[in-house]
């Protein structure tokens, strides 16, 4: 029998066939005509919407980055400090690599050559993850059902967390805006070395009912473990004592896991951001699809370091609308798209820095941990 995982603590009657069947309110122009603009946008510009030398350089400065930064941690670091150092600086660069080539290749947003799209997906896998479990959790569940209670995996963190207003309170949750951020880190360690691993046997996508990877699907889960354990655990054994070893394979993805929340959770898990759950007479989502990803969805802050670093994903809304455009095209395309919505009367929010998103997550957190 497995463990339990973070996620997999989650009571819910709904499938995967069940989820998909949730329909949302009849579509209006805003989405053609967002479409139509960003078309010209891209025909008058002369801009590429894949195939960017932008992305390929910056996938180049993260893999020797990624390369150079484990050869200094495992072969080179002498002292605690130097290890500790380079092990929170591979986190934030394995980061680099989730937010940017794995992100856009799970959505093709890397090139119109789909073997391209395929192996920066599979650089998820290369930093501890299955890219085939994520691409299902994260392409379909998220990005069709944002911020919907059971039905969008991303913000399921089990019986730790109150995340939604629809989800169950417990006492504990008023501390959650203190301990959570503590968690955030510890799952990502709890991903690699379990979820993905009791998702396969239990043949589950956390809770719901999901079939094993199969054929080269299951070539990639397998190798894509073997090489990360090796890289994380049997490699630096050779030189270093174990415990050395589990400090900084903690720090590392500890570091990764926290940063990662952070990112992630800025565009949804904020105060501005909306969360819906179907009608309970027609059993419908009364917004429009496409309105709905806008109002559920919150961009912060326009920084030029934040956006290279985090893929884009500080454009959420744009993201979001157009998740099969490379995101170096998002900061180009945002003012579009901020137009179109306020001539529809559809709320386009922004924090205005990485710290307010922060600040509104804590706040966010506080006001659902109080008792309903």
């Amino acid at each position: 029998m497995m463990i339990p995982t973070v996620a997999q603590t989650v009571s819910s009657s709904l499938t995967l066939e069940s989820i998909k069947k949730l329909k949302f309110a009849q579509k209006s122009e805003f989405l053609p005509t967002l479409n139509r603009r960003i078309d010209e946008f891209f025909k008058t510009a002369k801009r590429q919407k894949r195939d960017c030398p932008q992305f390929y350089f910056k996938v180049i400065i993260l893999l020797f980055s990624l390369i150079t930064t484990y050869i200094l941690l495992v072969f080179f670091a002498q002292t605690w400090w130097q290890a500790l150092a380079l092990s929170i600086v591979l986190g934030l660069i394995m980061d680099g690599i989730g937010f940017n080539l794995q992100h856009d290749g799970s959505h093709n947003a890397c090139s119109n050559i789909p073997w391209i799209n395929k192996l920066m997906g599979m650089s998820l896998d290369l930093i501890g993850f299955s890219s085939y479990y994520w691409k299902i959790g994260h392409n379909v569940l998220h990005h069709n059902y944002i911020n919907i209670t059971g039905y969008d995996q991303d913000f399921e963190f089990g019986i730790f967390a109150r995340k939604t207003p629809f989800q169950q309170w417990h006492p504990y949750h008023r501390w959650q805006h203190y301990y959570l951020w503590f968690l955030y880190g510890l799952y990502t360690i709890e991903w690699s070395l379990l979820r993905d691993f009791n998702n396969f046997f239990d043949r589950k996508l956390d809770h719901l009912d999901y079939p094993r990877p199969k054929g080269v699907e299951l070539v990639i889960f397998v190798l894509g473990k073997v090489l990360f354990l090796t890289l994380a655990f049997a490699i630096p054994l050779q030189f270093h004592p174990f415990w050395n070893v589990l400090f900084c394979y903690v720090m590392t993805v500890f570091t990764m896991g926290l940063v990662m929340n952070f990112v992630f959770l800025l565009g949804h898990e904020v105060e501005k951001a909306a969360f819906l759950i179907p009608s309970q007479t027609t059993g419908i989502i009364e917004k429009e699809w496409a309105v709905h990803k806008v109002e559920s969805t919150v961009n912060c802050s326009f920084n030029p370091f934040l956006n290279w670093f985090c893929g884009g994903l500080n454009y959420h809304i744009e993201h979001h609308l157009f998740p099969t455009i490379c995101h170096v095209n998002y900061a180009a395309m945002s003012p579009i798209v901020k137009k179109t919505c306020e001539e529809f009367g559809i709320k386009y929010q922004v924090n205005p820095s990485f710290w307010h998103g922060v600040l509104s997550h804590y706040l966010w957190l506080r006001r659902l941990g109080k008792q309903p």
